[in-house]
């Protein structure tokens, strides 16, 4: 019964192995990572994608098993590795919620907060707003699928049992935080100019008419002026969404460390 032995760990390692890449990566896939979605149904939907993928992933190494050292330290690899490829996807999230709080912030609207089902804190009602719309978008421009693809090329580029991820791309990763900020600004930026006009409107103002009360005045000008610079930003949204998608599925490209042929759109 000993020729059992091998055949038994060989099976459990093409099912391992594969499975903890996923499980890290939806692990950290904004819009499925929350607190919104119970851990049972992710669970789920690391089996069931692996259970799919499975014939289209090469097979580990020959000798390579899950409950040796070498496995132990492979499975943490494969778990970093998921984890690295679904984080890049929160940074899409995360450009338009600060954008949003850069807004509500400019406009007086953050008095007005919700508790952020993803963070568990306090978080403005025009970030939530912005962070709700931003996943409405990508699941509509089918970026799930975008980076379900990448992570079923990261099998081929980077094989089981072949280390961590190369150096370059953990590189580029940690450079893109100057990208985030720089797409949150780009899209609050005609909120931050028009808050500008106005509090130096208002300040003209209270120095030509002293007898006026800036603050109750001012705080319901701003409120106005912010919601009709909110309605009209939206017309921006979608051309600053489809830049920032593109340059994130480019950058997990070059994390992944393979081509961006037919995942970016124009």
């Amino acid at each position: 019964m000993n020729f059992l032995e091998p055949i038994t760990l060989g099976g459990l390692s093409a099912l391992i192995f594969p499975f903890c890449r996923i499980s890290g990566f939806l692990a950290s896939f904004f819009a499925i990572s929350g607190s919104t979605v119970p851990m049972m149904v992710r669970a789920l939907l690391a089996v069931a994608f692996t259970v799919c993928v499975l014939p289209s992933v090469p097979a580990p190494p020959e000798g390579l098993y899950p409950f040796s050292v070498a496995g132990l330290i492979t499975v943490f690899e494969e778990v970093l590795k998921g984890l690295a490829i679904g984080y890049m996807t929160q940074l899409i999230a995360q450009i338009f919620a600060m954008a949003g709080q850069a807004i509500a912030m400019q406009t007086g609207l953050g008095f007005a907060s919700l508790v952020d089902p993803v963070s568990g804190t306090n978080a403005p009602v025009v970030g939530q707003f912005f962070t709700i719309l931003s996943i409405l978008v990508f699941f509509a421009l089918n970026g799930h699928i975008a980076f379900f693809s990448l992570m079923l090329m990261s099998f081929e580029t980077l094989p089981i049992g072949s280390g961590f991820l190369p150096q370059n791309g953990l590189y580029d990763m940690a450079l893109f935080g100057s990208f985030m900020f720089e797409g949150a600004v780009a899209m609050a930026l005609s909120a931050i100019c028009t808050m500008l006009i106005v509090n130096f409107t208002l300040g003209v103002m209270t120095r030509a008419a002293p007898q006026l009360n800036i603050f109750s005045l001012g705080f319901a000008v701003s409120m106005i002026v912010g919601l009709v610079v909110l309605v009209l930003s939206m017309n921006a949204f979608m051309g600053n969404f489809t830049a920032d998608f593109n340059e994130v599925v480019s950058r997990t490209c070059t994390l992944v460390g393979t081509s961006c042929d037919g995942l970016i759109g124009p």
